[in-house]
């Protein structure tokens, strides 16, 4: 073999060696992250996605990655939209990918957010966020953000008769956005860019249950957690109550017809009645059912 031969097949050999380092690095770079979205009242600092305050004891297994998408609980959705959309950036673009949790009305913003904005061309970004929780340019840009599903503890994208009678403050933008009628007009539940939405849907309803149609967790109607398509609430149970229609796992249509919103699906039913709404600042009730899944699955 000649000299010229000699050197072809090393600089071949070099640039294969290079090419790997390349792809080993990028590989390097690559992560999953769970997203934590919480619902109404504030408690984590916006921007700190370290802050897991709402939720419980940051030491807790919740997802791989886990990181608090905190908001204020307070402004309206169409306000705070943008608390999701800086998450999403930071951490499901690129290589990276997201698995998300939403709580409540955190469902309410996330699927607002999707059907405004998740077909928009989004910037590459490097996952290493500021102080106010935006994060830099790593270079380049895709369409939408790289979600593999979302995990809904009592999803309040349907809204709440709570809010409708005002038994909360009607001052607040969010209680104003929470009504059923205003909530489930908001956008296209329907368009979730393809994207599963499994749902949890509490039964321990006690103090509030009268205002809440079917079966409820104190907060939410089986109508809204279980993802019940339609123009208003309608009351949803337990299998078992006679006077109300069950509410059917997975995609399959109600009793007497209800059908789910697209690309939503129940994997939880509270068919002992012993799962409240409230977290308690200690990963409890529908959120403690969530956070389990979420270990089991967001890896």
């Amino acid at each position: 073999m000649n000299n010229k031969t000699n050197k072809k097949h090393t600089l071949c050999a070099l640039c294969l060696l290079a090419a790997a380092g390349l792809a080993e690095v990028a590989g390097a770079h690559a992560a999953n992250y769970t997203l934590w979205i919480n619902g109404r009242t504030s408690g984590g600092t916006p921007g700190n996605y370290a802050d897991f305050r709402y939720w419980g004891p940051d030491t807790t297994p919740a997802g791989v990655n886990k990181k608090a998408v905190n908001w204020d609980g307070y402004s309206s959705i169409s306000s705070q939209s943008v608390r999701v959309r800086d998450a999403l950036d930071c951490f499901c673009t690129g290589q990276n990918w997201c698995y998300i949790a939403a709580y409540s009305a955190g469902e309410l913003l996330l699927g607002y957010t999707l059907a405004n904005f998740g077909g928009t061309t989004r910037g590459i970004k490097n996952a290493t966020p500021n102080a106010a929780g935006v994060c830099g340019d790593a270079g380049g840009v895709q369409g939408g953000w790289n979600i593999k599903w979302v995990r809904v503890a009592s999803g309040a994208a349907g809204g709440s008769e709570i809010a409708n009678a005002g038994a909360w403050t009607t001052s607040e933008p969010l209680v104003q956005d929470l009504r059923t009628g205003t909530a489930r007009a908001m956008y296209n539940h329907n368009d979730t860019r393809n994207i599963w939405f499994y749902r949890y849907a509490g039964a321990r309803g006690t103090l509030y249950s009268f205002l809440l149609p079917g079966q409820d967790d104190e907060v939410v109607a089986y109508h809204s957690s279980g993802g019940a398509a339609g123009n208003s609430g309608r009351s949803l149970c337990n299998p078992g109550d006679w006077f109300c229609d069950d509410l059917r796992y997975g995609t399959e249509p109600n009793q007497g017809g209800s059908v789910k919103w697209s690309w939503h699906s129940v994997a939880f039913r509270d068919d002992r009645e012993s799962v409240d709404h409230y977290g308690d600042g200690n990963w409890e009730g529908i959120i403690g059912v969530v956070r389990e899944a979420m270990v089991n699955t967001a890896n």
